[in-house]
């Protein structure tokens, strides 16, 4: 495969990505992943200006800078790592959360091109009107504000033109990357290289698909039907692709601009429980939720409605999922240390813990919250308290919780700047009581119980066609019995050890019988006036004696 890579269009690429690394520090990745030798092979040198100065760094930072500098889809990258609270300390995932979109606009005429090509017409088809000056521009997209021929004030996200090919080269540069870093660094295996950049492909080809953002939109508009707290952006669809998503334009006050709400007449306190209201309603009623919830996706329209936007990044707990999370919390509330083990061991799907150990911190965790009410709980604080275990045993999350996490300490975070009272666990609280209620009330008894039976009937109604099965296989000597002692091949070493020497006890035994009966032949040569094969025969006898009570005594009394 490397070989391949190498002599394909992405050699000029690698050359630059391998470049930026050594620059910063790196040289010795490089050089172990192969990537400096196969550039030597082609005749390329590396740039090692300012190498002095970078390296005098802080690690943390030289990998966030090399990142910001290798592009777009390592700037991604990077805000995903910002996600694993559980598997870097506080001053990587801060560093990471640095990592901006903000990039250089596209020229408009080479928007312009892109957008002809996603409508497949003529822009005064679509427009009233378009902003050639972009509203936003980021690493992927850049948006403009148009209006359409009914009025309706409108943005259109573009992606920028070649942006596809480039990504796609880099994924592949990077699983490359993982494969080698889980092989050839073994310090590195427990950050799972090779599971985050899997996860990083699917999320990114995702984003990169300006339509799914959209269904993603229309999807969270949906579970807030009837709530009029809460605003999601109106999608234009036939103006909409992957290339291109038409949405209406949001006029509101960013909820990072304090100042502006404060001069408006806001509520700061009643937008911060509002939309921790709203995200804590998608992450634990409705399992799919929006994945990016910082200041600049947030918006407090003049009637007081909180709008949301950008709905690109977004996270999914399956039902399970969402029970395990109750579950935790309920064996935290409970001091049931046994139920939290059992659920971040579930979690992390790794058989070489120390669960004595584990057990124990975790009963020292849970002591700390022993007879704490469910709502005076601190949500954050003990989330960050969890992520600390999990990386003092080696153990990491699944993608899905490790993102639910650090959207919760984003939502606390952004709480605490509208509302230095606002406490997420009193939010949570009515969430995570219906919860409870919903996974240990009779209802949800009765569904287990009729998921067990069905599953039961069924493999009872199976049994009689397996054993069919079974039993043609054995009479067509088809079955195979595979038994695996793991004690065995050592018990046989013993027993052969054991005939050994039992073996070498008879042949002194013979030696010494023998040497008594050469004794007591006269004739022949002597020696000291006894014969001398006699006592030829004794000291074999005393030299093997010595050499097996010398083996038996350096194995520790046999085996």
């Amino acid at each position: 495969m490397w070989e391949t890579l190498i002599a394909s269009h992405d050699l000029g690429r690698l050359q630059t990505l391998a470049a930026i690394l050594v620059r910063y520090g790196f040289g010795d990745m490089v050089n172990r992943l192969g990537l400096a030798q196969a550039l030597t092979r082609v005749g390329k040198v590396l740039p090692l200006t300012d190498l002095e100065e970078l390296v005098a760094l802080p690690a943390h930072v030289r990998v966030r800078r090399a990142l910001e500098e290798m592009g777009p889809c390592f700037v991604k990258l990077g805000q995903v790592l910002a996600t694993r609270v559980d598997l870097f300390s506080p001053d990587w995932i801060a560093e990471f959360s640095r990592l901006q979109n903000a990039v250089p606009p596209v020229a408009f005429e080479d928007i312009r091109t892109e957008m002809i090509q996603a409508l497949g017409t003529g822009l005064e088809s679509a427009f009233l009107w378009l902003d050639p000056e972009p509203l936003a521009a980021a690493s992927i997209a850049q948006v403009h504000r148009a209006r359409l021929h009914d009025g309706r004030e409108v943005v259109a996200k573009v992606r920028r033109p070649g942006i596809r090919p480039m990504i796609e080269a880099d994924l592949r540069l990077l699983q490359y990357a993982a494969s080698q870093i889980e092989k050839k660094f073994p310090d590195l295996r427990r950050f799972h290289p090779v599971g985050v950049v899997r996860q990083f492909r699917a999320s990114l080809l995702c984003e990169l698909d300006l339509a799914a953002e959209c269904r993603h939109a229309e999807r969270i508009a949906a579970s807030f039907i009837g709530d009029d707290r809460i605003v999601v952006p109106s999608v234009h669809w036939p103006f909409t692709s992957e290339r291109m998503n038409v949405q209406d334009f949001v006029d509101g006050i960013p909820v990072a601009d304090i100042q502006g709400l404060d001069a408006a007449g806001v509520d700061r306190k009643q937008v911060a429980r509002t939309g921790a209201q709203a995200v804590l309603k998608m992450m634990l009623e409705d399992g799919f939720f929006h994945a990016d919830p910082h200041p600049g996706n947030v918006f407090v329209l003049a009637d007081g409605r909180i709008a949301i936007i950008d709905f690109g990044m977004v996270g999914r707990l399956s039902p399970a999922r969402r029970a395990e999370v109750v579950s935790l919390l309920f064996g935290l509330v409970e001091h049931d240390s046994g139920r939290v083990t059992e659920v971040l061991l579930e979690w992390t799907q790794q058989s070489d813990v120390d669960e004595e150990q584990l057990t124990a911190d975790i009963d020292a965790f849970v002591d700390r919250y022993h007879g704490v009410p469910l709502g005076q709980l601190d949500l954050a604080g003990m989330l960050l308290e969890v992520t600390v275990l999990l990386r003092a045993h080696r153990l990491a999350l699944p993608a899905d919780l490790a993102l639910l996490i650090k959207v919760c300490l984003t939502l606390e975070g952004l709480g605490r700047s509208l509302d230095p009272d606002f406490d997420m666990a009193r939010q949570a609280q009515p969430f995570l009581r219906r919860a409870m209620a919903a996974q240990l009330g009779p209802r949800a008894a009765v569904r287990r119980g009729a998921r067990a039976l069905i599953d039961a009937t069924g493999l009872l109604a199976a049994f009689p066609q397996e054993l069919r099965r079974l039993l043609r296989a054995v009479r067509g000597g088809n079955a195979r019995l595979h038994l695996q002692m793991d004690q065995l091949p050592e018990f046989g070493r013993q027993v052969s050890h054991s005939a050994n020497r039992l073996a070498g006890g008879l042949v002194i035994a013979a030696l010494i019988i023998g040497s008594s009966i050469t004794l007591t032949v006269k004739g022949g040569p002597t020696l000291l006036g006894l014969p001398f094969f006699g006592l030829l025969g004794f000291a074999g006898a005393s030299l093997a004696g010595l050499w097996l009570l010398w083996s038996i005594f350096r194995s520790g009394g046999g085996r």
